[in-house]
């Protein structure tokens, strides 16, 4: 069994509610539709009493043609009882469009809640739990548990249709408690199930989303995988996890089917009772023939329900576990908490972090006591060995993270209480890698700022070297760019995201250069969109060319989450610290000494050394 469990521990952000919270909440959703739910309640009790005056009506038809022996009346019997079909097709047409449209609503709800419970948390989060778990939850979870209201609602209109029969059986109280002594036994049945079941599945949600973590991480990393040639091994990881969520399901599958068989046979027994004793009953006439008719007719439509009850209780828990993942979800603290939402006027770009102190959920402190100022308008340039901290202070500043002590301040407000989206929007950030939408270049330029029309997207793009790199796409800004803009290069991609951020003219724009080789045409076009976009606006570059760090007003040389250098290049170079060495290291190989020397850069690349990445 332990071996089964292996790896479907519940997450840190999990938490077990009650079946009262659980109900609570749901009925929330459901009360979004009062109107619907009004139609639905009608219909089932017009169902319910449709299917109840069935029996009723052919023992009336018997008793009338018994006492006038007149088979003429049997015509009239089945005109009336396929009068009695057809509105019963009709009722029920309206009450499952009904239905449909209630359910629907209520997972459309609760994927969204769930999506924008996801979509404001923090990247910490994202640093913490799988995204293919996380997908489970809003998509899988969400469809289980539209699957187990749906059966909780055709359960009420069958339990209304059993509590009806019994009233229309009161005629006849004998009969009508023979049926009522039934429900205590199927209920108790049914409840030693419940905890196993709501154990089982359970297991069986947690099972499910790490299939679709491992399908997630395999078709992501598909081209690591080939490149290494390790298909294969994706294949056995996921074929492990695969086995044991079919493992768990066969487990869940038997805890639920087998309370079919015992219900099957409780079964038996009452109709063999209530088939002998009514017989019995019927030839001593202490009952009429007709009202154990009714009985016996009555008696699948009765039970039928009890037994849907009985088994209804396994798969409900499994729609309660199922919600239960959905609402930790949506009930999860961001750790990135503002303190107000002050509005953001029209950002001059002046940063200043103050004594700040940084370190991710779990680790060491990246940043013990960092303070600097950025003035309005200048770039600056960070350079460091990896692991100093030059990521981490572009995070704080795009708010991604959260700090533990300090302050950090943007044109003198605190960071903490501004209004994230006003403040975000102010923002141009592009990344080490950057990421394209699929779609074309234009949505993915318009996806920072969606009011951009084509002929304005192309007067900027054409502000880039004349717009030659267009030149290069197949379709220009109509270019597909594929799934995360794998039919782009590296350099073009950077020019798109470039594009993007000049298009949505930022006041603070961050830029992590990619280490990729791109080709010199590219390259120069890249530096021209970068001089373009860091023109009168606060640039905070982590740099890994040296175009970019020479052409920075302010280098900062980080170690271990202090600067322990800045100035210009050639105030450094001067001084022949950290920065000369760096230089060397990193940034030398790209200078016009080494290009036009290669000697010299045949014997800086026999040396072997790794390019900070």
């Amino acid at each position: 069994m332990a071996a089964i469990m292996q790896g479907l521990d519940a997450e840190a952000y999990d938490r077990q509610y009650d079946d009262k919270a659980l109900l609570k909440r749901i009925i929330s959703y459901f009360m979004q539709h009062r109107g619907r739910l009004g139609v639905i309640v009608v219909c089932n009790i017009m169902l319910a009493v449709l299917a109840a005056s069935q029996p009723l009506i052919i023992r009336r038809g018997i008793e009338e043609i018994a006492e006038r022996n007149d088979m003429s009346l049997i015509p009239v019997l089945i005109v009336i009882i396929t009068a009695v079909g057809f509105s019963v097709w009709a009722v029920n047409w309206v009450y499952r469009i009904a239905t449909v449209k209630v359910l629907q609503g209520i997972v459309l709800s609760m994927r969204t809640d769930a999506f924008d419970a996801a979509a404001r948390q923090d990247m910490s989060f994202y640093d913490e739990f799988s995204s293919g778990r996380i997908v489970s939850r809003i998509t899988s979870d969400t469809d289980e548990f539209g699957r187990v209201a749906q059966l909780s609602f055709d359960l009420v209109q069958q339990v209304t249709t059993a509590l009806i029969l019994v009233i229309t059986l009161m005629v006849e109280t004998r009969l009508a408690l023979i049926l009522l002594a039934m429900a205590p036994i199927t209920y108790l049945l049914a409840n030693g199930f419940r905890a196993l079941a709501r154990r089982t599945t359970r297991q069986s949600s947690r099972a499910l989303g790490e299939v679709n973590k491992s399908i997630q991480e395999a078709v992501t990393g598909i081209g690591v995988a080939k490149n290494f040639r390790q298909e294969q091994a994706i294949y056995d990881g996921f074929h492990d996890i695969n086995v044991q969520a079919y493992r768990i399901n066969i487990r869940r599958s038997a805890v639920i089917a087998a309370i079919f068989p015992a219900m099957g046979l409780l079964l038996g027994f009452m109709v063999g009772a209530i088939v002998y004793f009514g017989g019995q009953a019927v030839i001593t006439e202490v009952i009429a023939i007709s009202a154990w008719y009714l009985l016996v007719s009555t008696l699948d439509r009765f039970w039928f329900p009890l037994v849907n009850l009985s088994s209804f209780w396994s798969q409900f828990q499994q729609g309660l576990s199922a919600v239960e993942r959905v609402f930790a979800l949506v009930d999860a603290e961001p750790v990135v908490v503002q303190q107000d939402s002050q509005k953001v006027p029209p950002l001059d770009g002046r940063i200043d972090f103050e004594h700040v102190a940084f370190r991710y959920k779990t680790g060491e402190q990246i940043l013990p006591n960092f303070t600097l100022t950025i003035e309005p308008g200048e770039t600056i340039a960070i350079v460091g060995h990896t692991g100093a901290g030059k990521s981490s202070i572009i995070k704080l500043v795009s708010r991604f993270y959260e700090f533990q002590g300090g302050k950090l301040s943007i044109d003198g407000f605190d960071i903490r209480d501004l209004d994230l989206t006003q403040y975000r929007s102010q923002l141009g950030i592009v990344s080490q890698v950057p990421f394209l939408f699929n779609g074309t270049v234009a949505d993915n330029v318009r996806f920072g700022r969606p009011d951009i029309t084509d002929a304005q997207i192309l007067k900027i793009a054409h502000r880039i070297g004349r717009g030659e790199w267009l030149e290069t796409l197949p379709d220009g800004i109509e270019t597909n760019v594929g799934e995360r803009g794998s039919q782009l290069s590296m350099g073009q991609r950077q020019l798109v995201a470039l594009t993007r951020v000049l298009a949505a003219e930022p006041a603070i724009f961050i830029f992590d250069e990619a280490t990729a080789n791109i080709d010199p045409f590219t390259e120069s076009q890249i530096q021209e969109a970068l001089q373009l976009v860091m023109e009168n606006r606060t640039s905070i570059v982590i740099a890994h060319r040296l175009s970019t760090v020479k052409s920075a007003d302010r280098i900062l040389v980080l170690d271990q989450g202090d600067i322990i250098e800045q100035g210009s290049h050639d105030q450094l170079m001067a001084q022949g610290g950290n920065y000369a060495d760096l230089y060397n290291t990193y940034f030398r190989h790209q200078s016009l000494e080494a290009i036009n020397n290669p000697e010299w850069l045949e014997r800086w690349q026999k040396r072997g050394e790794n390019v900070d990445d």
